[in-house]
C-alpha cells in the first residue's frame, strides 16, 4: 500500500508516516521504483504509535514500546527485570509523574484565572457591557 492510501487508512498524514520513519519507529518496504510499500503489519505498528502517541507519549518514548509496536499493545506492563517490558513500564510511569505535575499546574492556573475574573453579576446594570 502507498504512503497515501496508508496514510487514510491509519488516520494519519504521509509527513507523520515520514516522520515516524525518519525516527526509527517504521520501516516500510520499498518498491522496485522505490516508492514506500505499507504492509497490514505496518499499519498495525502506526496504529499503536498513534495510541501512545494520543496518550501523551514522545516518539523518544515510543521508542522503548519497540518490542510491543508490532502486535498488540499489552494492556498492563509486568516488569521482569531487564525485558521490554521494565523499560516500557519505567518510561510509562516517568510520564504519568509529568502528566500529573501539568494537571497540577493547569488546575492552579485555572483556579487563579477563575478567581480573577468578575462575572458581573453584582455589578449595577449601568455599568454592564
Amino acid at each position: 500500500m502507498r504512503i497515501t492510501d496508508a496514510a487514510r487508512a491509519v488516520g494519519a498524514t504521509p509527513r507523520a508516516l515520514r516522520w515516524y520513519e525518519q525516527h526509527g519507529l517504521i520501516r516500510a518496504a520499498r518498491t522496485p521504483a522505490g516508492y514506500r510499500d505499507y504492509s497490514d503489519s505496518d499499519l498495525a505498528r502506526i496504529r499503536n504509535i498513534r495510541t501512545l502517541l494520543s496518550l501523551g507519549f514522545t516518539l523518544e518514548d515510543i521508542a522503548t514500546f519497540d518490542a510491543f509496536l508490532d502486535g498488540r499493545l499489552p494492556e498492563r506492563f509486568a516488569a521482569s527485570p531487564g525485558g521490554p517490558c521494565e523499560a516500557a513500564l519505567a518510561r510509562s510511569r516517568e510520564r504519568l509523574a509529568t502528566l500529573d505535575r501539568r494537571i497540577a499546574e493547569l488546575t492552579g492556573l485555572r483556579d487563579r484565572l477563575a478567581a480573577s475574573i468578575s462575572t458581573g453579576d453584582d455589578a449595577p446594570a449601568s455599568s454592564r457591557g
